[in-house]
């Protein structure tokens, strides 16, 4: 175990929101450390879409308040997309209307506006978003941390008292079940297919009279094909029916996505609950435990406003 003298901080966790709170403490001058159970790159965070637009995130005002704030960060990062995987891309978020419901964001994106026919047949918002490649933004995220003197570290955390650091942030998303312990975090399974892109350079998500969406979103090398929303789903494994629905649904929007090969199959479990727990704990040995969990399908959504957030909390203990 490393002596608190070589840790001001430990986060826990190396998705989205561990790297990028990691990241946002080390650049202030903080000794971190990252302790994650798996690469960086086999973390749920990285089966992702990812497209900036909050989703299965509550509270609604706040996550509002730290999508706007990583706004600004992506649209920074959009310049280099070749080493922070971040680009900004158009296309149309279906059966979505600019009312008082996106008020929010049209006054950041004044650009926003009503979709064409041509750009959909049914109703929805044009946008121009960033679009984040995480299997390549997670590593940028690594690398960036390790130049401000951060370390990550792969090791499997039974409990969060393991951490012999001043102040430890638990990014541990749908672990916090487990580690903290916290029933109200629960997995809503998401399956995707990745296949050769038939040459699309937009993205699409839509939502049928059924209820079921279906999205696409142009990565570098593929097309990213999606979706399901499965409430307490643990299977990690992929469903051959749901991959060949994903494909069908999609094919409808874009029927040139049908004959497109299949490259891979991917699962995520995104860590829900009825409110992101972003506070500071007092722990009975005098440290400092907060918490930064619960972003559910938004995680890159918000990640960098929640990391200034909790950096904040973080404070003057370390």
């Amino acid at each position: 175990m490393e002596s608190a003298a070589n840790n001001d901080v430990v986060v826990v966790g190396g998705g989205v929101i561990g790297l990028s709170t990691a990241v946002v403490l080390a650049e202030r001058g903080l000794r971190v450390r990252v302790w994650t159970r798996d690469p960086v790159e086999r973390t749920t965070s990285v089966v992702a879409g990812a497209l900036w637009w909050p989703y299965r995130i509550r509270p609604a005002a706040a996550a509002r308040a730290w999508a706007l704030r990583s706004l600004d960060v992506y649209e920074e990062l959009a310049s280099r997309p070749e080493v922070t995987g971040v680009r900004m891309v158009e296309g149309v978020m279906g059966e979505t209307a600019l009312d008082e419901d996106v008020t929010w964001a049209a006054a950041r994106l004044p650009d926003l506006r009503a979709s064409t026919a041509e750009e959909y047949a049914g109703w929805g918002l044009w946008a121009r978003l960033p679009l984040v490649d995480m299997a390549a933004h997670l590593p940028y995220l690594q690398e960036r941390l390790v130049r401000a003197g951060g370390v990550v570290e792969e090791r499997a955390v039974v409990g969060l008292a393991e951490a012999d650091a001043p102040v430890v942030v638990n990014c541990t998303g749908l672990g916090a079940r487990q580690l903290v312990p916290d029933a109200a975090v629960r997995p809503v399974r998401g399956q995707l297919v990745l296949v050769e892109n038939p040459g699309i350079r937009t993205w699409l998500v839509s939502t049928g009279a059924d209820g079921e969406m279906a999205y696409f979103f142009p990565q570098p090398g593929r097309l990213v094909l999606g979706g399901t929303d499965e409430e307490d789903v643990w299977s990690t494994e992929p469903d051959p029916a749901v991959a060949e629905a994903i494909v069908r649904r999609c094919a409808a929007l874009r029927p040139e996505i049908a004959g497109a090969r299949v490259l891979g199959h991917r699962v995520g479990l995104r860590p829900a609950r009825e409110a992101v727990r972003l506070e500071r704990e007092p722990l009975p040995d005098g440290r400092v435990l907060v918490h930064n969990y619960g972003h559910g399908g938004g995680g890159v959504t918000v990640a960098w406003g929640c990391a200034e957030e909790a950096a904040g909390l973080v404070g003057p203990a370390a």
